[in-house]
């Protein structure tokens, strides 16, 4: 052994005992990523705007359907045929809805995600591990965006959405369950509101 195979042996034994630095994960494969996605489960952990936390399970059925089930509450969001509902507990009137097009999380329900849409994508970033990207819709950014972060292989984990006033909410996923059928009877805004 020469001199100089000496000499780069600790820096081999170096490079080879920490994992490569991670790279952000691809547009193009976060985009195949939700677009292959037709149902998900997860329970989740959502910090609210004022900082108080509140727990639950989300159903998602792409495109166009998310049911949010909060635990020790009556509340309920649903979204469904492009409109949003919120069922509040302490309200004794109907929901209140809105259209689904108004809320940045109706980019990953989209039918058809294309992250590589002009002026969608405002931040695209590794950060421990985890690849970041910050998104809006490219017609209405003045309805907020939302910041969705993967893990890789490439899994979303969280997202946190800005709505058109400033205001953050987080959600963080749990364990999930992807693909199996979810009826459409979960998310209908109709049927919950004769149902109450």
């Amino acid at each position: 052994m020469n001199i100089r195979t000496l000499a780069l042996a600790p820096a081999l034994i170096i490079g080879l005992a920490f994992p490569a630095l991670a790279e952000r994960i691809p547009l193009s494969q976060i985009s195949n990523y939700l677009n292959q996605m037709t149902t998900l489960t997860s329970e989740f952990t959502q910090i609210n705007p004022d900082g108080t936390v509140s727990t639950g399970t989300v159903y998602i059925k792409r495109p166009g359907r998310v049911r949010f089930e909060y635990d020790n509450d009556n509340t309920l969001v649903l979204a469904s045929g492009g409109n949003v509902a919120v069922f509040d507990s302490k309200s004794n009137g109907g929901p209140q809805q809105y259209p689904l097009s108004q809320t940045p999380l109706s980019i990953i329900l989209d039918a058809n995600v294309d992250l590589g849409r002009a002026n969608m994508v405002t931040g695209h970033s590794e950060k421990n591990n985890a690849t970041i990207v910050t998104a809006q819709d490219p017609k209405r950014p003045q309805n907020g965006n939302i910041q969705m972060v993967f893990s890789n292989p490439t899994e979303l984990r969280q997202w946190i959405v800005t709505d058109d006033s400033g205001q953050k909410t987080t959600v963080i996923l749990g364990d999930m369950t992807k693909g199996g059928s979810i009826p459409a009877s979960r998310f209908s805004i109709r049927s919950e509101i004769n149902r109450r």
